[in-house]
């Protein structure tokens, strides 16, 4: 925090005012990221129905695997990523599961996704399911896998 404030040249109580702890910070980066992915869906760049969003599952997950600095992040601080991504504190998993049950709601208001659960208990775990296969390296030490992920969301919703 201290090199960003230099860097601004502001000071780090005015970065902080601006944006918070470094938690906070690098939970709004995340979020940037993984907000991309949900554009693409909300823009029709994948598919509809249950297909789509499992499509949309594995997609989120292999844009955020592929992404180098993450993976650096994760495994250089990986308590503190899991904090700032997978707590009910966390802005990225809060976002993340408003923005399933919206395409959730949309999926089964338009009669292309009968759900297995309840929408808001779907979206928990649909964003859950996606979690899983990006910190497999960090939770059992296995290869992160878009592809479990997408096999997975698919399995759940056929």
């Amino acid at each position: 925090m201290g090199e960003l404030a230099g860097e601004l040249g502001i000071s780090r109580a005015t970065l902080h005012r601006w944006v918070g702890g470094r938690d906070q910070l690098l939970g709004e980066i995340l979020w940037s990221m993984t907000v991309e992915v949900f554009e693409a869906r909300a823009s029709g760049k994948l598919g509809r129905g249950a297909e789509g969003i499992a499509e949309l599952v594995g997609t989120f997950v292999r844009t955020v695997n592929g992404s180098k600095p993450f993976r650096e992040f994760l495994r250089n601080e990986p308590e503190r990523a899991l904090r700032i991504l997978t707590t009910k504190a966390s802005v990225v998993q809060s976002r993340a599961i408003a923005k399933m049950r919206q395409f959730l709601d949309e999926e089964v208001t338009a009669g292309r996704l009968t759900p297995p659960l309840p929408v808001e208990d779907l979206a928990y775990l649909l964003v859950r399911i996606g979690e899983s296969f990006i910190y497999t390296d960090v939770i059992t030490g296995a290869e992160p896998d878009a592809a479990k992920a997408h096999a997975a969301v698919t399995a759940l919703l056929s």
